[in-house]
């Protein structure tokens, strides 16, 4: 196995539980020899076939169940107010759900250190590529290469929404996050550990570069293989725009956005085959993407299966869903956020995602009898292994949709903004006081994203790139309070553990 250097901020041994190539576990004492199913430095990219493992790898260290393969999604589900929690239990998101977490929670420890953990793993592997660049054809080293940019663009992206303030909030002057890009293969030298914190935009300037270098090694298609369970050129260029919309810089995401989308309808890419799934029931059939299946809409799907799931209470189906044979219900819709909409609660309503809310009667003692919704976007049964939807065409659209609206364009704003209401309600029009000046067009794409991207961890990044407050929700098992954007639980603290440890790191405000 490579030896990844445990850094002081990861936990138990993190790093090195994920370093096994094709994601065997490492647990052996470090005074025991190799054993042989482990891989050690020297001949860690002896082969094509090993170095495709450790790319395998890279995917597998960001879709941990503590990072995007459950947990970080799920946060930025219920810090907004979409969600009530149903269970009051500390392990599966209480604090976050309150408002109350603190350097030391175990979320906001965890999470980091898995991010960190998988971008380390990702600095490795470029190295090691650079270093044995002969032993695949140049094609294939420079796809990996872009691969392991992609991934450590993502993972960057996640982690400075998550313990930074927005960018908007002063063009990315307040601070960011330490910019580790130098691989730790040694569990004894020096390191990087001391390293301060970079600015907010200094973090943004580095995810692009990574994402315009992958852009140009990616390839154009994905395989039938891999389905859209791997980066390929237009995973690129959406993260991009989702990056550049973060920032308020309409222009750059319809410059992306241009590369994604025809300029007539029936929306699709001029390559790369992306376009709106026809029905919106297929985009959550449970392993959407898979090998096989080249699939239109996906442009990033984690995949699981029962071998490789999330792992416990990590999964989305375990907190949205409930019923047998179906999730433990941890947290169910707020009748005061998006489910209020007409789209999703009109009785009238022929919308088909509609169809992603379940109700749910309980009788207490006393005999009363109330209804509880459920969100049943993720449906597959224990050990729950839906795939967790990154990136998909219908937020290309919405991205764009909204570039074009605050920029002034109305006319092609609305057009992409029917596109999606369209596939699940081709009947509807939006009334005409909700589309007709920039403010209320502009709302309302804001109000579609919300019903579209629903459960799929876009409404707390939402609130902070347009400067909102985190709403106050309330429920019978407790009651969160607003956060105002000048609160200091705006933001989550830097882990306690880095705090301990970097001597150069500086805590949130």
């Amino acid at each position: 196995m490579i030896a990844i250097r445990k850094y002081k901020y990861t936990i138990n041994a993190a790093v090195l539980a994920l370093t096994m190539v094709l994601g065997n576990s490492c647990t052996k004492d470090l005074l025991t020899p190799t054993p042989t199913t482990s891989i050690i430095d020297s001949k860690a990219f002896d082969t094509p076939a090993r170095i495709l493992s450790q790319v395998n790898g890279l995917y597998a260290g960001v879709k941990s169940g503590q990072f995007y393969g459950g947990r970080y999604v799920i946060y930025n589900e219920i810090r907004g107010e979409e969600f009530i929690v149903n269970k009051p239990n500390g392990v599966t998101g209480l604090d976050t759900w309150n408002q109350n977490v603190n350097s030391n929670t175990n979320e906001v420890v965890n999470l980091w250190s898995a991010a960190y953990t998988a971008i380390n793993r990702v600095n490795v592997f470029l190295a090691g590529l650079a270093a044995n660049s002969t032993k695949v054809d140049a094609a294939t080293a420079s796809q990996y290469t872009g691969e392991a940019e992609f991934l450590r663009a993502l993972t960057y992206f996640a982690l400075v929404q998550t313990y930074a303030k927005p960018y908007v909030f002063d063009n990315g002057a307040s601070l960011g996050l330490p910019l580790r890009l130098v691989d730790e293969t040694t569990l004894t030298g020096t390191g990087t550990n001391d390293l301060a914190r970079s600015t907010v935009a200094q973090v943004y300037t580095q995810i692009l570069k990574d994402l315009d270098d992958a852009e140009t090694k990616l390839p154009a298609t994905p395989t039938l293989a891999n389905g859209a369970t791997r980066a390929f050129k237009n995973t690129a260029i959406a993260l991009k725009a989702k990056v550049y919309l973060a920032q308020a810089n309409y222009a750059k995401v319809l410059t992306e956005t241009t590369k994604l989308i025809s300029a007539t309808a029936p929306y699709q890419s001029p390559t790369g085959g992306n376009k709106l799934e026809s029905s919106i029931a297929t985009v959550f059939g449970g392993s959407y993407g898979a090998p096989t299946t080249v699939s239109p809409e996906a442009l990033l799907f984690l995949p699981f299966t029962t071998s490789d799931a999330p792992g416990t209470q990590n999964q989305l189906a375990y907190y949205f869903t409930t019923g047998t044979g179906k999730g433990n219900g941890e947290y169910y819709l707020n009748k005061s956020g998006i489910y209020a909409n007409a789209a999703l609660s009109g009785a009238s309503s022929t919308d088909a995602r509609k169809g992603f809310i379940t109700p749910v009667s309980v009788t207490d003692a006393n005999k009363v009898t109330t209804i509880y919704y459920y969100l049943s976007k993720y449906n597959t049964p224990s050990p729950f292994t839906d795939y967790i939807p990154v990136l998909r065409y219908s937020e290309v659209l919405l991205n764009a949709a909204e570039a074009y609206a605050r920029t002034g364009d109305l006319v092609n704003a609305t057009a992409l903004l029917n596109a999606v209401r369209h596939r699940s309600d081709p009947a509807f029009t939006f009334a005409a006081a909700d589309i007709a000046t920039q403010t209320s067009l502009i709302s309302t794409i804001l109000t579609e994203r919300r019903i579209e991207l629903l459960g799929e961890g876009f409404r707390l990044t939402d609130l902070f790139r347009t400067g909102q407050a985190l709403p106050a929700k309330s429920g019978p098992q407790g009651n969160s309070p607003s956060v105002a954007v000048t609160a200091s639980n705006y933001i989550w603290p830097i882990s306690g553990v880095e705090l301990q440890t970097n001597k150069l790191i500086q805590p949130n405000p």
